[in-house]
């Protein structure tokens, strides 16, 4: 009688490992759903801080994200309602980190990176609003976007994100803020209340968008002709020697003058 091998076969092996992997993975969620909840409690009783840490160490946990091969365009990523998305007020964490039964998306990803990626997009959601209850608000826009890596059509985190930009208040961060503004009109229910305040947002942020892109231009001009001064200064002249006219056919026409 043949002796039964008893070294087993590669695709035996190959399943074991893929399940371990799974089990790991599976722990690692559980780890980062307690630390979240602790996060919570942090975050209910004003502690910022220990809140922020317990969110960062339930981050840690989680597997990386993986890079996409493709990418979707905006217009594909906002063109599917949103259908798992509460409306809690911004100044409120994320409850749940294990995600709800979504329909199953048409790439490679399995349900375990799925429920990874909404994990990582609450708990960077949840980041983002202790660093906006600690006024560190372009950390806030870091970890909001991050979120909004994981899950695009993420409310909370656009709204959160859009809110810190609209108060750092430079041109660009205001021209990110209108960006999520619009973005916000196009995923919320017909019937949501917040339709009216982002709306209002987007009305307030035009003049304010206008009137800080002239302001930091004319900084940048100061700046470029204190710069041509510095050099030009050396040989007796200044940026006063340059005038630049119109010169009626849409450019302009450059004189010297002393």
């Amino acid at each position: 009688m043949a002796d039964l091998d008893s070294t087993p076969s590669s695709s035996t092996n190959t399943a074991s490992s893929i399940e371990q992997d799974a089990n790991s993975v599976k722990k690692s969620l559980r780890y980062a759903e307690e630390l979240k909840l602790e996060g919570n409690d942090h975050f209910r009783q004003h502690q910022w801080n220990e809140a922020l840490v317990a969110y960062q160490s339930g981050l840690g946990h989680l597997p990386k994200r993986k890079k996409k091969n493709v990418s979707e365009s905006p217009e594909d990523l906002l063109s599917s309602t949103e259908s798992d998305r509460d409306e809690e007020t911004n100044d409120k964490v994320e409850l749940a980190v294990t995600p709800d039964n979504t329909e199953a998306e048409a790439d490679t990803d399995t349900e375990t990176d799925r429920e990874c990626a909404r994990a990582r997009a609450v708990l960077n959601a949840n980041i983002g609003a202790c660093f906006v209850k600690m006024s560190e608000l372009k950390q806030a826009v870091e970890a909001c976007s991050q979120a909004l890596i994981d899950d695009p059509k993420y409310i909370k985190a656009l709204q959160r994100r859009a809110a810190s930009n609209d108060q750092i208040g430079s041109w660009a961060s205001l021209a990110s803020a209108q960006e999520d503004y619009n973005a916000l009109l196009k995923l919320l229910p017909p019937n949501s209340p917040q339709i009216k305040e982002t709306e209002r947002n987007l009305q307030r942020l035009k003049p304010r968008l206008d009137d800080t892109q002239k302001r930091e231009t004319a900084e940048m001009l100061d700046k470029l002709k204190g710069l041509g001064n510095s050099v030009l200064g050396k040989f007796g002249l200044s940026t006063d020697n340059f005038q630049f006219v119109p010169n009626g056919q849409g450019g302009y026409n450059m004189n010297f003058s002393r």
